[in-house]
């Protein structure tokens, strides 16, 4: 196992919640990744004052819907050349790209349905962070399989 397997990263992205009649509502979203998870980017949704909404996504999806659609089920990631809403940018992190490139994430869950529009060079460019630290294909040498089947013995 490789010694930045604890490697953690992580980076901010402004997103825009797209809303039914095509309203926007700006928000911030922390996005997480560690060489110790190394399937997995974890985006925590800050809505207010309670405690930020934590979603889980496969970091493979997150990188395949930047180039096309992908997803099933609760979690559906594409990309567009541009915003449902007005073309003004991404504000928290700057314009969404230099052709105004934004990556749709839609999350689907027994309370609701949620699209978001994000800047898909930003997300590109965490994505490109998290290769650096588990190469794309060796994700299996960085688990560590005994730790996580004792976990699971743990909470059973």
């Amino acid at each position: 196992m490789s010694g930045s397997s604890s490697t953690t990263i992580s980076t901010e992205l402004g997103l825009r919640l797209v809303v039914p009649q095509q309203t926007i509502v700006p928000l911030v979203a922390s996005l997480y990744y560690s060489g110790s998870d190394p399937y997995a980017v974890r985006m925590a949704f800050h809505v207010g004052t309670d405690e930020p909404v934590e979603w889980i996504f496969a970091r493979d999806l997150l990188a395949a819907g930047i180039k096309a659609r992908h997803g099933d089920g609760d979690v559906r990631v594409w990309p567009a050349a541009e915003s449902c809403a007005e073309p003004e940018g991404l504000d928290v992190t700057g314009p969404a790209g230099a052709e105004g490139e934004v990556l749709n994430i839609e999350l689907s869950s027994p309370f609701g349905r949620a699209h978001f529009e994000a800047p898909a060079r930003a997300m590109s460019a965490f994505l490109q962070r998290t290769y650096q630290i588990v190469p794309a294909g060796q994700e299996c040498a960085y688990l560590d399989i005994e730790a996580e089947l004792n976990d699971l013995l743990r909470q059973a």
